[in-house]
């Protein structure tokens, strides 16, 4: 059938395919649990983060509230959260600001409560809060630095774990003790959960030394 096809419109439905599997409209729905008729609180970063929440929406029965920080102009409209926009690949003051209301959002939370974490690309340069003793200048230097250096996306996100109050997850720890789901679109290669916006509700394997000889490798300052 594709052979009949001429090549520009062979090359548009391979296109068309690709962009289809990483639809959040058209995959996260068979992933969902079957309990949906449960309340939840949905929090999300990344470039697909306004459409996962709209995904979610469509498919979820229970009540729904949260918010979701996505890349300016990805912005899509929820019914039941907030849709707050902010800067990509390099953090602005609207990233920090956000990830301060997601921690304040899932903190003091009970062992009956569910947080549904919404991740995509961008992911790690959205919930931009830096750790305690940097600023967000700081951080903004490095991340243009990394960027730069030619350091593929698994090492900017081992430094970044580690300049950050809310990545490597910190933000599963914030939740405790509720349950934590995390459903993920992944842009990184090998699709690992703990480099995907660098992986703010998993464990961080890495270490300190680690992004230290990064750095190092890389001559960033």
């Amino acid at each position: 059938e594709m052979i009949s096809l001429q090549p520009d419109q062979y090359l548009r439905s391979l296109f068309d395919c690709a962009v289809g599997a990483a639809d959040p409209h058209q995959v996260l729905g068979r992933w969902l649990p079957d309990d949906t008729d449960r309340e939840a609180i949905v929090i999300g970063a990344g470039k697909a983060a306004a459409s996962m929440a709209a995904a979610l929406e469509s498919h979820w029965r229970g009540k729904l509230s949260g918010l979701v920080v996505t890349r300016y102009g990805h912005g899509e409209p929820c019914a039941h959260r907030d849709v707050v926009e902010a800067a990509h690949p390099v953090p602005d003051d609207e990233g920090e600001k956000v990830a301060r209301r997601i921690l304040r959002l899932v903190q003091g939370r009970s062992e009956d409560d569910l947080v549904i974490f919404l991740v995509s690309g961008g992911g790690s340069s959205l919930l931009a809060l830096p750790a305690p003793g940097l600023t967000l200048a700081q951080k903004q230097d490095i991340s243009r630095q990394l960027l730069r250096s030619g350091a593929a996306i698994d090492e900017m996100n081992c430094v970044r774990k580690h300049l950050s109050a809310i990545k490597g997850g910190r933000l599963a720890l914030a939740c405790q003790p509720a349950t934590v789901m995390t459903f993920a679109i992944s842009d990184v290669p090998g699709d690992l959960a703990t480099v995907i916006a660098s992986g703010p509700t998993v464990p961080d394997p890495s270490s300190c030394a680690d992004a230290q000889q990064i750095l190092a490798r890389y001559s960033i300052d």
